[in-house]
């Protein structure tokens, strides 16, 4: 039928009278269901009343199942881990037993000697030695070959004349002795230092000494920056322990002609460089920057004749201001590189009581002004003087080329000794 409002075809529609009817019939409907369903559940729980007891007894022993289940399984598990136990406890057995029948075979053995042991050990230990030795020198070769120390002009003895002695160079670069100094520029002194440090650092790590002076730079790292030099820490012995003050190992540009000659100008760094004040040692003060730098230098040279002591090479005190010619007779020394403080035979720390050299009196001999000295004269004749009208004798100083220095010229009298007035041989006060 059809909607009068919507004019939709509809399924059906019902009248008041027609639901009153049908929601009676559901009503008597669900009422009777209602009780079949009390009816069977009342039978059903009268049903499970009898059987409550047998599904009690079925869950009881179905736990008492599982339990023997994993009693049963943690039982395999110990026997599995006693029998691995009783394996290894076999085993340990017989390597117990095999370990005293050898131990039992040993003592039965002829105990060798001890001396034949020592003998052996120390033979590899000369072996092992030589090698290094070996290798030490190898590397300090190519070290001489690759900074170029070498001695350039003089003369050999020839027809019963003595020799004259040559300038020794690194990097094509001459290091003076102490009293030369004021004649080379500050660039060319800060130069030849820079190499030489360089040099004597690698030498040191090659050979495996450690110094008594120690060098440290204001840049921070190696060879950054400029070099300043301080005792480090050692025994009392040679009196250079308590110079612990950093001393500079530069001249700045500002160091004129007119300084002293052993003693250049140096001026300190406007500000402490970071790598130096984070120490506990301390600066030279800046109101002594010649006997500053004179001091650093002494310090350059000591460690210079400590490495050569260690080495095998004595070198004495009036000799002490040639420092390329001792870093080469290191060099060529036959006992380079069998000691160090690294490895056996070992070395003991700087300075031992055998070194005899004194900072002090070395101290002493670089600081020593040439003209501050008596005259000088030559055995069987006057005093040799050069070109200025000044002594210019020296125990220790090189001869210098006149085609390099032709603003100053060394006079140099063959045959003859420079000695002291007081008839003794010049050059234990002083580098010239």
């Amino acid at each position: 039928m059809e909607c009068k409002i919507c004019e939709l075809r509809q399924r059906q529609f019902y009248c008041e009278s027609c639901l009153r009817n049908h929601l009676r019939h559901f009503r008597l409907q669900t009422q009777r269901c209602t009780k079949d369903r009390d009816e069977q559940v009342s039978r059903a729980s009268r049903a499970l009343k009898g059987i409550e007891g047998a599904r009690g007894t079925r869950a009881g022993i179905a736990i008492c199942q599982k339990t023997v289940d994993e009693l049963a399984q943690g039982l395999a598990r110990l026997r599995k881990d006693n029998d691995a136990k009783r394996e290894r406890l076999r085993q340990l057995r017989e390597s117990l037993a095999a370990r005293r029948r050898t131990l039992s075979a040993a003592r039965l053995l002829p105990a060798p000697p001890l001396e034949s042991l020592t003998a052996k050990e120390t033979q590899e230990l000369h072996a092992l030695s030589n090698a290094l030795a070996r290798a030490r020198s190898g590397l300090v070769q190519e070290l001489v070959e690759v900074f170029h120390v070498v001695e350039v002009g003089g003369r050999p003895p020839l027809g019963g004349k003595a020799g004259t002695k040559g300038e020794w160079t690194i990097g094509d670069l001459i290091l003076p002795v102490p009293g030369d100094i004021r004649r080379y520029p500050p660039d060319h002194i800060n130069a030849v230092i820079t190499h030489t440090i360089h040099f004597l650092g690698l030498l040191t790590f090659y050979l495996g000494v450690k110094l008594p002076f120690e060098t440290v730079w204001t840049g921070k790292k190696f060879g950054v920056g400029q070099p300043w030099i301080g005792a480090g820490k050692g025994a009392e012995s040679g009196t250079w322990a308590r110079w612990t003050t950093k001393h500079p190992l530069h001249l700045s540009s500002s160091s004129s002609s007119t300084s002293s000659p052993s003693s250049p100008t140096t001026p300190l760094p406007p500000s402490t460089p970071a790598s130096i004040s984070a120490s506990t040692e301390t600066l030279a003060p800046a109101t002594q920057p010649q006997a500053s730098f004179t001091t650093a230098f002494a310090m350059l040279l000591y460690n210079v004749c400590y490495l050569a002591h260690t080495q095998g090479v004595e070198i004495p005190l009036s000799q002490a201001g040639d420092t390329l010619g001792n870093l080469w007779a290191v060099c060529c020394s036959g006992e380079l590189g069998r000691r160090s403080h690294e490895t056996t035979p070992l070395l003991l720390p700087p300075t031992p009581a055998t070194f005899p050299l004194d900072f002090t009196q070395l101290l002493q001999a670089t600081t020593a002004s040439p003209t501050g000295r008596g005259r000088r004269r030559a055995i069987g004749g006057g005093a040799i003087r050069g070109g200025d009208g000044g002594d210019s004798s020296s125990s220790v100083r090189s001869p210098r080329r006149q085609e390099k220095f032709g603003h100053e010229r060394i006079a140099e009298e063959e045959g003859w000794e420079v000695v002291d007035e007081d008839g003794e041989l010049g050059g234990d006060d002083g580098f010239g």
